[in-house]
C-alpha cells in the first residue's frame, strides 16, 4: 500500500477503537518509512508500533521514525535459529539482550517477539523471554507462526506462559489450518491481555486471525467488550478490501457479503417472523443491514418481503406468477439480481416504478497517453445534473462520473464490480455485475450489452434506482395504496 493509504487505514482503526497499530516495517524501504512516520505524526489516540528484526539498523530506523513501540522479532525455534539464522541458542540470547537494550536506548516501548515460537523449545522460549525481560522489554508476544496450535494446545501453551512472565504476554496467531482466531480466543482465555489480528485476517500466505471475528466472537459469545465500535466493522473492511485490491471472499464470516444474506425459503420464513430464528447476533452490530436474495431456493414470504420492500405490492396471484419467473431464472443457472426481481415485479404487477436516475448521455476519451476521462449527463428525478472525471481506464472514468453527478443528493457506493465475457470472439457480449450501497442496503444488478462501458454504467444505474426504491422513494406503492383505501 501506498503511505497515504495505510495512513487512512491507520485512522480508520484508531477510530475503531483499535489500542496499538503496527504501522509497518520501517527498514523496509523508504515508502515504509514514510508511512510510520506519517501515521505517527497523525496525533491518533492508539500507541503506534513498527516491527523490526534483531539487528541494530532496524531498531534504528524504528527510531527514526516517530514510532513509540516496536514489534521486535526474534526466532526461537532451533528450525529457525539452525537453517535461516544459522547461529547457536546462546548467540541468539546474546542478540536478544543486546538488541533490547538497544530499544530501550533509543527510548522505545518494546515488545519482545519469539517467531515460531509454538515449535521452539518451551525451556528455551523462557529464557528468551527472561533475558529480554531483564533488558528491559516491556511485554512479550509468543508467535504462531504456521498456525500449529489447536484451541486445546494454544490453551495450554499460553497459559504457561503466563504463569511464568513478569509482563504482559500478547497472542499471535496464524490461519494455516482454519484456526487462528479459536486460538487467539483460547489464549485469551489463559490470560494474554493483547491480540495480535488483522482486518479481513490479512496476513502472510492464509493470513492472521481477523479482527472482526475475535471481537464479534467475544462480545457476542462471551459478553466481552474490547471498546470497539463494532458498527464501523463492515465499512472499515470493504475500505482495507478496495486500499489493497484483496477481495472478501462472500462467506467470510462477520463482513463477508453473505454473512447476514437469506435465500433458502426454510430460513426467510423464519426469519421474517423473528431474525434470531437464522441469526446469532443482530446485523446493526456490525454495520451490516439483513438481505433477502432472490434465487430459486426463495420462498413466497421472502419474494413478498423483497418486493414490498422495493414499493411494490402484488396481489397473491401476482406474487405466484413472480416466484415462479424468479425459479424459471435459477433453473437456468441465471443469477437473480435485485434488479432483475424488480423488473420482473413491474411487468407482473403493470406498475413502473419510475427511475430515479436516467441516463441522458455519455461521453468518455481514452487512448495512448491520454488521461481516461467521462462526462455523463442523467435525469434525477426529472432533473438534468452532470458530471464529469477521470479514471484508471474509461471504465473507472465513467463511473467516477456517475458518482460524481449524483453526490450531493445520491451518494452511493460502488462495493463491487465483477465482469465477465459471455460469448467468444471481439465483439462480445459482456455481462458486468454490481453491488451498490447506499447506507446500510445494498443492491445487486447487471449490464449486458457489446461494450463494457454501457454494461458498466447500466449496471450501476439499475442498482441506483433498485437503492431509490428500497430507500421509500418507489412510487408504484403510493398508487396501490390509493386503490386499497
Amino acid at each position: 500500500m501506498t503511505p497515504e493509504n495505510k495512513l487512512r487505514i491507520a485512522q480508520r482503526l484508531d477510530e475503531l477503537g483499535v489500542t496499538i497499530i503496527e504501522a509497518g516495517f520501517a527498514a523496509v524501504s523508504e515508502g515504509e518509512m514514510e508511512a510510520v512516520k506519517l501515521i505517527a505524526k497523525a496525533g491518533l489516540k492508539a500507541e503506534i508500533c513498527s516491527c523490526s528484526r534483531g539487528v541494530r539498523s532496524d531498531i534504528d530506523a524504528v527510531a527514526k521514525s516517530g514510532a513509540s513501540s516496536i514489534h521486535l522479532v526474534i526466532p526461537t525455534s532451533d528450525i529457525h535459529i539452525d537453517w535461516k539464522l544459522k547461529k547457536t541458542r546462546d548467540q541468539v540470547l546474546k542478540i536478544t539482550e543486546d538488541c533490547v537494550k538497544h530499544a530501550k536506548d533509543c527510548g522505545l516501548v518494546v515488545e519482545l517477539s519469539a517467531e515460531d515460537s509454538t515449535r521452539s523449545d518451551r525451556d528455551y522460549l523462557k529464557k528468551v523471554f527472561a533475558t529480554g525481560i531483564a533488558a528491559g522489554a516491556d511485554r512479550v508476544v509468543a508467535c504462531d507462526t504456521v498456525g500449529v496450535l489447536t484451541p486445546e494446545k494454544s490453551y495450554e501453551f499460553y497459559h504457561d506462559l503466563v504463569s511464568c512472565l513478569s509482563v504482559p504476554v500478547s497472542v499471535h496467531c496464524h490461519n494455516d489450518f482454519g484456526m487462528a482466531v479459536a486460538n487467539s480466543v483460547a489464549a485469551l482465555r489463559a490470560g494474554c491481555s493483547e491480540v495480535h489480528c488483522t482486518i479481513n485476517g490479512l496476513g502472510e500466505r492464509a493470513g492472521n486471525a481477523s479482527l472482526e471475528e475475535i471481537v464479534v466472537a467475544l462480545k457476542a459469545l462471551y459478553s466481552i467488550d474490547l471498546g470497539i465500535k463494532t458498527e464501523l466493522l463492515y465499512s472499515t473492511s470493504q475500505l482495507v478490501s478496495r486500499l489493497t485490491g484483496v477481495p472478501v471472499q462472500p462467506n467470510k464470516a462477520v463482513v463477508g457479503e453473505n454473512a447476514f444474506t437469506h435465500e433458502s425459503g426454510i430460513h426467510t420464513q423464519g426469519l421474517l417472523e423473528n431474525p434470531i430464528t437464522y441469526e446469532p447476533y443482530d446485523p446493526g452490530m456490525v454495520g451490516i443491514a439483513r438481505r433477502i436474495s432472490p434465487g430459486k431456493h426463495s420462498g413466497s414470504h421472502a419474494i413478498k418481503a423483497a418486493v414490498e420492500a422495493m414499493g411494490l405490492h402484488p396481489t397473491e396471484a401476482q406474487l405466484k406468477d413472480i416466484w415462479l419467473r424468479v425459479k424459471n431464472v435459477g433453473d437456468k443457472g441465471k443469477t437473480v439480481t435485485d434488479a432483475d426481481l424488480l423488473a420482473i415485479a413491474e411487468a407482473v404487477t403493470g406498475l413502473a416504478t419510475p427511475k430515479a436516475f436516467q441516463l441522458q448521455e455519455v461521453t468518455v476519451v481514452s487512448g495512448n497517453n491520454v488521461t481516461p476521462t467521462a462526462s455523463v449527463r442523467l435525469k434525477l428525478n426529472g432533473k438534468d445534473v452532470n458530471g464529469a472525471a477521470i479514471g484508471v481506464g474509461p471504465v473507472d472514468a465513467v463511473i467516477n462520473a456517475v458518482k460524481k453527478a449524483v453526490l450531493e443528493t445520491e451518494p452511493m457506493v460502488l462495493e463491487q464490480y465483477h465482469v465477465k465475457s459471455i460469448t467468444g470472439g471481439t465483439d462480445a457480449m459482456v455481462e458486468v455485475v454490481v453491488r451498490m450501497r447506499k447506507g446500510n442496503k445494498t443492491a445487486t444488478a447487471m449490464g449486458v450489452r457489446e461494450d463494457i462501458v454501457m454494461a458498466s454504467i447500466d449496471a450501476v444505474l439499475s442498482g441506483m434506482n433498485v437503492l431509490t426504491a428500497l430507500n421509500g422513494n418507489g412510487a408504484g406503492s403510493a398508487e396501490q395504496k390509493k386503490e386499497k383505501q
